[in-house]
């Protein structure tokens, strides 16, 4: 099982780099699509801001604070989608969200969320799984809103 323990390290390592990235951290501005959420089990807190041009998420972004599950996961999928049409932004978190609240295998996962794949340990821990989708769920609400529609 050594290359159990080695893939666990790269995992490791993996989050440990987007939490430590500045690279999509910040706000949108202007953005047409803005969120807030909240994980009140550890204090996660998450603002998901957006701008969409011509039917893509041209810019996406995350500020906030909280553990490094909640915010190498909103750094992942602010780089995932950003330049992603709305829809495919949708079926990429559903996919996301499948993995993580389902047990969609990892072979399931689009192109797209290769790197998402380093959260998959996480399942394991359901109060961690409400961590991992908290900017994903945040940024389907901000679509939802500025679409018109309710949540969902």
């Amino acid at each position: 099982m050594e290359g159990d323990a080695e893939l666990q390290d790269l995992y490791r390592e993996t989050l440990l780099d987007y939490f430590r990235s500045a690279a999509r951290k910040g706000t949108a501005d202007p953005a047409d699509v803005r969120a807030h959420g909240i994980n009140p089990v550890c204090g996660d807190e998450l603002e998901i801001t957006a701008r969409r041009e011509g039917g893509r998420l041209a810019v996406v972004r995350y500020a906030g604070h909280g553990c490094v599950i909640s915010q190498a996961s909103a750094a992942m999928m602010a780089e995932a989608l950003e330049g992603a049409s709305v829809e495919k932004a949708r079926e990429l978190v559903a996919a996301f969200k499948a993995m993580m609240t389902k047990n969609a295998p990892l072979e399931s996962l689009p192109a797209e969320l290769e790197t998402a794949a380093a959260l998959e340990g996480v399942r394991r821990f359901p109060l961690r799984v409400k961590c991992a989708t908290l900017g994903w769920n945040t940024l389907a609400q901000g679509l939802d809103a500025a679409e018109g529609k309710k949540n969902v």
